[in-house]
């Protein structure tokens, strides 16, 4: 019986192996083809059939909870797997798939089931390389396979398989993969008197041929997942892009144009081809490339070749040569087909449009009738009636309900990374909510696949999201994660969702020390609460406790901080703002007014608290209605030092105030600022100018016109003109002149400089 079996060992997206392939399957005309791939996907083998154009895979899935795990197998023209599948059908043959599924607990960690694995048997590749003068596998396999005479390809790859495997400790998961695949061989052997092939990764294949002389015949079961775990499957368009590893796939080939015109057109045709194809796209990115460059490329591919001792140009030949005489510079990374992975930083740019043209743009579509996830017809459905499928600026007027409407797709998409879709700007998690947004949309080849492949979280887009943002909820117990949570919620119209979140963002304000933290969950819940009838997040009571719990925390932290002056925390000064903004609008929720502008009262007091606490605290009080104390400014702002902080505290919580009233504080601040010396208020100098610049440059010249009006009058406009020069490159002027008068009038070589900038 062992001898109607042949097995099949090849390299992942190889198109020597798929010659091979269908070479063996023509000869043989087996009974059955066995190929490494996800057993439970063998029900729906039809739809492989369908008349796709590849490169398609079989994505795959399993879902816990709010984890998911995914897997992807996949197929282009040349996948020795794929012309197995189709030869196969071809000839009659019972074709299946022998692997465990993608979710099983052998494939953890791996997101692509076609990935060889060159670090099982990386010592045995290194010292092939070695003897063989090249510098990765991908450059050994093009040398023994690719680009070989094809006579005796079967041996070679018999002996190299055997040579890597004999040298390697199988991992356990590579241990029951091949048990179970020993199991689905020795089943179709007693079910068949005709020849049974089995494709497999080539590191499988001795493995294979041995477990198949023994044991139990009966085809095994396909196995089930963990109880609570659900997984599905479906085909998806794939890319070249996504399939080559220079963009971090773990295939078995990178360059996927070039072996897909290695397969179509074989190694001479698909060098000449490819050289014209870089030709064209490095013009086209303006880099210039002569017809003696061209010269000089194809004799020194020529000369690489034969020095390599290869019949006919390869790959890394085509692109050594390219590289040779396009590339006048000195490299500051090695050329990336001498490893393995991306590409780095600081690559030059004709080598990225080298490999980018090896790459290709080739991208698969499903036949019509494939099936697809409940998701993917939600979305296209409402897309559709949304007039969404559009190219170009799309702004939206969330106050009408289309509109509205409109957002809640787009933001779902937004969260699960659909391409194409990108706000530009509307509402955010603070107090100042507007009304309009702002998108850019376009057609996007990676639309479908990514929809498809979000299947895996909800039937529709709206469960899709909520999905997201409970996983990202359940990562990241954060306080501002929470909080931007919930704002995104209610912009994708899951109010539902706010009601656990809702809790779970209270209790962080009941845990948190970061009084920063706290404000941003304040101002995020008191937007909400507020627009309810913008966002259309009905029930505002999701909010309630997050906006009263965050009130009183914001309260408790800032009262009797006691901390040495500093820069101004414009954290902690937000903080307060939506304390005020909370009090303000949200009447019955955050504490009545008397109490919070008592407490206000007190820190503005407290000289341990920081000056823009204090500062910040007299903005509150005076904010909710508390008249403004002149005489406390001049307390809480004493120092030079701590003046422009206080002030910067001051003008974030009662800018408006501060415009409105006709002297008061202004006017005590003018005096203080009279009463400081010229060494003083350039220390005072810069946190000033910082509080200042709170106010926009009309209110800066209302304030201008006081302070001239305070001195006896004139024109403020010469106070606020912009300056050529930096302010503060002007103040260390003044500050570099004032010390050379002094070191003069102490030498009495000029008459003393007044002590203050009211005697001048």
């Amino acid at each position: 019986m062992i001898e109607r079996l042949h097995v099949q060992g090849v390299r992942h997206h190889s198109p020597a192996c798929a010659r091979l392939v269908a070479e063996r399957i023509e000869r043989l005309r087996p009974a059955a083809v066995l190929i490494e791939g996800p057993a439970d996907f063998n029900d729906r083998l039809g739809e492989l059939a369908l008349e796709h154009e590849l490169p398609v895979a079989i994505y795959s899935y399993a879902s816990a909870d709010l984890a998911v795990r995914r897997s992807w197998t996949p197929l282009c023209d040349y996948s020795p797997e794929w012309i197995a599948l189709s030869e196969g059908r071809r000839v009659g043959a019972d074709v299946r798939f022998i692997d465990f599924p993608a979710w099983h607990q052998s494939f953890e960690g791996v997101e692509n089931r076609y990935s060889d694995a060159e670090r099982r048997y990386a010592e045995a590749a290194e010292r092939l390389c070695r003897a063989f003068s090249v510098d990765n596998t991908d450059a050994l396999w093009d040398h023994l396979v690719e680009i070989a005479e094809p006579d005796g390809l079967a041996e070679r790859l018999d002996e190299y398989f055997d040579l890597v495997r004999g040298e390697s400790d199988a991992s356990e998961s590579d241990t029951a993969r091949e048990a179970y695949m020993a199991q689905w061989i020795r089943a179709a052997l007693a079910e068949t008197d005709g020849p049974v092939l089995v494709v497999c990764g080539g590191f499988h294949a001795p493995a294979l041929r041995r477990l198949a002389e023994s044991g139990p015949a009966e085809a095994p079961e396909v196995p089930l997942p963990a109880e609570g775990t659900e997984t599905g499957g479906f085909l998806v368009p794939y890319s070249f892009r996504r399939l080559d590893s220079f963009a971090g796939y773990q295939s078995g080939m990178p360059s996927p144009e070039y072996y897909q015109r290695l397969w179509e057109d074989g190694p001479d045709a698909a060098a000449g081809g490819l050289v014209e194809r870089i030709t064209a796209r490095l013009r086209r990115k303006g880099l210039h490339v002569s017809t003696s460059d061209l010269i000089g490329a194809r004799s020194l591919t020529d000369g690489l070749a034969r020095l390599r001792g290869h019949s006919r140009p390869g790959r890394t030949d085509l692109l050594d040569g390219l590289a040779s005489a396009l590339i006048s510079d000195d490299l500051e990374q090695p050329l990336p087909w001498t490893r393995r992975g991306t590409l780095t930083a600081g690559t030059h740019p004709v080598v990225v449009e080298m490999t980018a043209a090896l790459t290709g743009e080739r991208v698969g579509r499903l036949h019509p009738e494939t099936p697809a996830p409940p998701l993917v017809a939600d979305a296209e459905a409402e897309i559709e009636r949304l007039g969404l499928d559009r190219d170009g600026t799309l702004t939206l007027d969330l106050t009408k309900p289309k509109d509205l409407a409109r957002s809640r797709v787009l933001h779902c998409l937004r969260l699960l990374k659909i391409p194409g879709v990108r706000r530009g700007a509307g509402p955010n998690a603070g107090a100042d909510v507007t009304a309009e947004e702002q998108w850019s949309l376009q057609p996007h080849e990676d639309r479908l696949p990514s929809l498809i492949e979000a299947g895996a979280l909800g039937a529709t887009l709206g469960d899709a999201a909520q999905t997201v943002l409970e996983q990202r909820a359940d990562s990241d117990g954060a306080l501002d994660v929470l909080a931007a949570i919930l704002f995104d919620a209610a912009l994708c119209g899951r109010a539902r969702l706010t009601d656990r979140l809702g809790q779970a963002v209270e209790s962080a304000v009941a845990d948190s020390g970061d009084v920063a933290a706290v404000g941003r969950a304040l101002a995020v819940a008191l937007a909400l609460w507020r627009h309810d009838h913008l966002f259309g997040t009905a029930g505002s009571d999701l909010y309630t406790a997050v906006v009263s719990s965050g009130c009183d925390r914001i309260l408790w932290l800032v009262e009797g901080f006691h901390a040495p002056p500093g820069p101004a925390d414009l954290g902690r000064l937000a903080a307060l703002c939506a304390l005020r903004d909370a009090v303000r609008h949200a009447p019955g929720l955050a504490p009545p007014p008397q109490s919070v502008t008592r407490a206000a009262d007190r820190i503005a007091l407290d000289p341990q608290a920081p000056p823009d606490l204090r500062g910040g605290a007299l903005g509150l009080a005076w904010a909710l209605g508390a008249p403004a104390d002149a005489a406390a400014a001049a307390d809480g702002a004493s120092g030079p030092d701590q003046l422009g902080d206080w002030l910067a505290g001051l003008f974030s919580l009662a800018r408006e105030e501060v415009i409105a009233e006709e002297e008061g504080v202004i006017g005590a601040v003018d005096d203080l600022v009279a009463d400081l010396t010229d060494a003083e208020f350039f220390i005072a100098l810069p946190a000033m100018r910082q509080a200042f610049a709170m106010f926009p440059p009309r209110e800066r010249g209302l304030i201008a016109q006081r302070v001239v009006e305070l001195r006896g009058g004139g024109d403020a406009r010469d106070l606020t003109a912009r300056l050529h020069v930096d302010p503060l490159t002007v103040a260390a002027s003044m500050a570099l002149e004032s010390r050379v008068e002094d070191v003069l009038a102490r030498e009495n070589l000029l008459f003393p400089v007044p002590t203050s900038r009211a005697e001048s």
